[in-house]
């Protein structure tokens, strides 16, 4: 029992190193795949690098609800809304300015906003059932074809086209990625899961902080290796996609294996914070996202952490 910390802090450390080459990878492996298939970048950051990143989220989602804690789930998915934009962009941020055209994230910044009152409106009972999961997920299923759509719209009208010489060389980049972004995650996972437990917080504030950071890590290492890379559009898209696919796809599924009981209070609170950090990443029309901003949202997000554990008391 003397070593379980030690083993945890261990887990913790290789999922954040698996986390930062899954990126690397990753990052390197969608663009070159967009440019291949002439689809923005910033799509396929909503779409695959949002699926790549929240299935850690996913993970614990099923895990958590077949053993009959599904709080954990809905506190990692609704954490992860506030932590992926407040503390992840507010880090990048506070590094140095973010240039994203509005026009460039407009759908996903709806969604993303309409994502998290739709899954407090289905918990205003205190209890999310089969009935509201399906709603959920029927959503998310409008959201994906809508991106879809899009995707294909933009294909016919690119003429941008990345010779095949690469093509095979970007499938296996991003497939490895992928491979050690949910290492990453299972890792962290365990380890926040673990240290949670050790100090004897309840379910739904276990997911909301110490699993939330946890499963964040990914979309970290993604938005700064996107920024490196000159891809913005693929880290910030990769964020937004990210909310709507915890809130709609992961919360649903979970809902459908076992009924979500939440206290509305935490549930609001996560809400309202990650309404806040959605406003505060809203592009300017002209000006760049900078260091205001940055320390902004880090105090939502430290807000929102210190909030959770104090309700959870």
């Amino acid at each position: 029992m003397s070593h379980r910390p030690t083993m945890n802090l261990l887990a913790l450390a290789a999922g954040v190193v698996a986390a930062a080459a899954g990126g690397e990878l990753f990052v390197r492996g969608a663009v070159g795949l967009a440019a291949w298939a002439r689809v923005p970048a910033g799509i396929i950051g909503a779409t695959v690098a949002a699926f790549a990143t929240s299935s850690p989220e996913l993970s614990v989602g099923v895990q958590s609800a077949m053993s009959g804690t599904p709080a954990i789930a809905l506190g990692d998915a609704l954490g992860s809304n506030v932590i992926n934009i407040a503390c992840v962009l507010g880090i990048v941020l506070v590094t140095g300015p973010l240039v994203v055209a509005r026009r460039d994230l407009r759908r996903e910044l709806g969604f993303a906003v309409a994502a998290p009152l739709l899954t407090l409106v289905t918990l205003v009972d205190g209890v999310l059932a089969s009935v509201e999961a399906a709603t959920l997920l029927g959503v998310f299923a409008g959201w994906l074809a809508l991106v879809v759509n899009a995707a294909r719209k933009a294909r016919q009208s690119s003429v941008d086209e990345l010779g095949t010489r690469t093509r095979w060389a970007a499938l296996v980049s991003a497939v490895a990625g992928l491979a050690l972004l949910v290492l990453a995650g299972r890792l962290i996972v365990v380890a926040a899961k673990g240290i949670g437990a050790d100090l004897g917080l309840d379910p739904f504030i276990v997911g909301a902080t110490f699993v939330a950071l946890g499963t964040s890590t990914p979309e970290l290492a993604t938005v700064i290796i996107s920024r490196r890379r000159g891809h913005v559009e693929v880290g910030v898209g990769t964020l937004l996609g990210s909310n709507v696919f915890n809130n709609l796809w992961i919360v649903g599924v979970a809902a459908l294996i076992h009924p979500i009981r939440a206290d509305v209070s935490e549930v609001l609170l996560a809400v309202v914070a990650c309404l806040l950090a959605l406003a505060l990443v809203t592009p300017a029309r002209t000006a760049p996202m900078g260091k205001v901003r940055g320390v902004l949202l880090l105090l939502v997000a430290a807000a929102y952490l210190l909030g959770t554990v104090l309700i959870g008391v």
